[in-house]
């Protein structure tokens, strides 16, 4: 039984982006590998394993990787998954097999065959201790770098083609929306919310993209005590009458992740949760209009933070207000030098993609109870920013009433 094969079965899939953005992407790489010396590179990330080779593997417990030398790009797949690695990447493949204990390592071997003593790029965030110790085993002649945050900073800033297809994610990601409000009402259960919501975005994406694979979209619909956490799984709690509500709608597209997540409420809104409603999207239309270029991450943060103080509520605020978009999911991948915190001083620049998304939690215990969040996706412009969210905000729009007899 083999080792390693290839499984070049069928024809290979039209890709997400033309031929020409894919060179780009490896052209940028191997000018920074050029510069540092770096003979290879090997990611094991399933985010820099997408970007760079537009495949998007699922791991179930076993390794995959890309390995980018200067002459070639080989993704690295498990037998399990046939010939739809192949048809999926940018450049060749090849197949490891279950029949001897890590085929994967033999794989990384026989791509790198015709190299001696090399310097390597790896993940050092991604990397297990335990993969580690093996690669090193296996190639003990290879010098290895930290090649992650180098390519966090490609990944950053967005070409034309990323752009387009972060604009009809966040065009998605409205129509989730709309499908969440049809289905908000006093006695139906989040989950059912969710699903009519995530059903009716996979319906478009699968529309407007044909030949993607439709894999990860999801909605969060967060009622009462459950919207106290920004990430809180759906559950089958009912709505009742007057619960605040978070709406999280994230279409995802060959990888891409984009965001819908608006404050709803059901029937009616206290005045304390319209008082603190009203503070969290006073946080939100400001720090839309600090989003431009030549600004600091950190000092975005820190002007917001004014307006929570002036309003005594701070300390109730749960994260930063913002991150990157782009190759990013629930399951992997965060481009953590473009965050709007306190410590990140990175500054915004054309084509970076970043969300205005304020959040402050109320205990249950206290009027006004619940978790207040809007989001909002900016492509930052030669001037300014593009807001290409258009879901309506506030008061006026997301009190939902059905008029339903309770």
């Amino acid at each position: 039984m083999k080792s390693l094969k290839s499984i070049p079965n069928g024809q290979k899939a039209e890709g997400t982006f033309s031929a020409d953005e894919m060179k780009r992407r490896i052209a940028l790489l191997r000018d920074h590998m050029s510069s540092e010396q770096i003979d290879a590179v090997l990611f094991t990330s399933i985010h820099n394993v997408n970007y760079f080779s537009d495949f998007l593997y699922c791991a179930f417990g076993r390794p995959y990787g890309l390995v980018i030398t200067h002459d070639d790009a080989t993704t690295i797949s498990a037998n399990i998954d046939g010939g739809q690695p192949w048809r999926r990447s940018f450049g060749q493949n090849l197949v490891y097999t279950d029949w001897q204990r890590d085929n994967f390592f033999q794989a990384i071997q026989e791509v790198l065959s015709h190299h001696g003593k090399i310097k390597l790029g790896i993940e050092f965030d991604h990397m297990t201790m335990e993969r580690l110790d093996k690669l090193k085993e296996a190639l003990p002649r290879a010098e290895i770098i930290d090649i992650a945050a180098a390519t966090m900073a490609q990944r950053m800033v967005k070409s034309d083609e990323e752009i387009a297809l972060i604009k009809e994610g966040a065009r998605i990601a409205d129509i989730g929306g709309f499908a969440a409000v049809e289905a908000i009402q006093v006695g139906a259960g989040e989950h059912e919310i969710a699903l009519h919501a995530t059903s009716a975005m996979v319906r478009e994406i699968a529309k407007a993209f044909p030949n993607a694979e439709l894999m990860d979209t999801w909605t969060w619909l967060q009622s009462g005590i459950n919207t106290d956490g920004a990430h809180n799984p759906v559950t089958s709690r009912r709505l009742q009458l007057g619960d605040i509500l978070s709406l999280n709608c994230f279409p995802m597209i060959a990888g891409y992740y984009t965001a819908l997540e608006r404050t709803l409420f059901c029937e009616s809104a206290s005045d304390q949760h319209l008082k603190y409603w009203a503070i969290n999207t006073e946080v939100h239309y400001r720090g839309l209009e600090l989003i431009k270029p030549g600004k600091r991450c950190c000092d975005i943060a820190a002007e917001l933070n004014e307006i929570y103080q002036r309003q005594g509520v701070l300390d109730r605020r749960t994260f930063g207000y913002g991150h990157s978009f782009g190759v990013l999911s629930h399951y992997y991948g965060r481009e953590a030098g473009l965050e709007l915190r306190e410590d990140i001083e990175t500054v915004l620049q054309p084509k970076m993609v970043v969300s205005m998304e304020p959040m402050i939690m109320i205990p249950e215990a206290e009027p006004g109870a619940g978790g207040y969040r809007e989001h909002d996706i900016l492509v930052v412009t030669e001037d300014g920013a593009e807001n290409i969210t258009a879901f309506p905000i506030g008061p006026d729009n997301n009190i939902i009433r059905k008029s339903v007899a309770v």
